[in-house]
């Protein structure tokens, strides 16, 4: 199993939250909605079937867990030259691939630039991402900002 860099853990959290709780009795909890790019979503950014039963936040940290797990595995496969990097490289591209998806990171020219470890380049690509459900989001120009700032503040 592979660690899961904390930065890509507080991303995550930072732009997806625990959105759409609702009060059930004395538990607190999140249910299905539709993600500003159309997707359906529960807890932090995980897809889901619309019909999904509300999850705690405990239930919703797993999730994430698992996403991310897989977020970093599809990261490292994709670009390998992250293995040897910063942290804060490897988790601007995993939350970068936790958000779009493996698919969109393995036809990037992003994943060019970085296996290039043309990181100038590659804050330029990661900021072209800014588009959800065919407009342009403010919470993925903030999401993208931060990742190219990881990207770019490593030594």
């Amino acid at each position: 199993m592979i660690d899961i860099p904390k930065m890509a853990i507080e991303l995550a959290k930072r732009f997806e939250g625990f959105e759409r709780k609702v009060k059930r009795n004395a538990e607190i909890t999140a249910i299905p909605y539709v993600c500003p790019a159309g997707f359906w979503t529960i807890g932090y950014g995980h897809l889901c079937d619309p019909k999904h039963s509300p999850i705690t936040e405990a239930e919703a940290e797993v999730y994430l867990a698992r996403d991310l797990q897989s977020a970093v595995a599809a990261t490292l496969r994709y670009c390998p030259v992250l293995a040897t990097e910063p942290e804060g490289r490897l988790a601007a591209i995993v939350d970068f691939t936790f958000n779009l998806g493996a698919g969109r990171l393995q036809t990037s020219t992003l994943r060019r630039r970085v296996n290039q470890r043309d990181w100038q380049q590659a804050g330029v690509e990661l900021r072209r991402w800014i588009y959800g459900g065919g407009r342009v989001l403010p919470g993925l120009i903030a999401r993208r900002t931060r990742e190219a700032e990881l990207l770019l503040s490593q030594p």
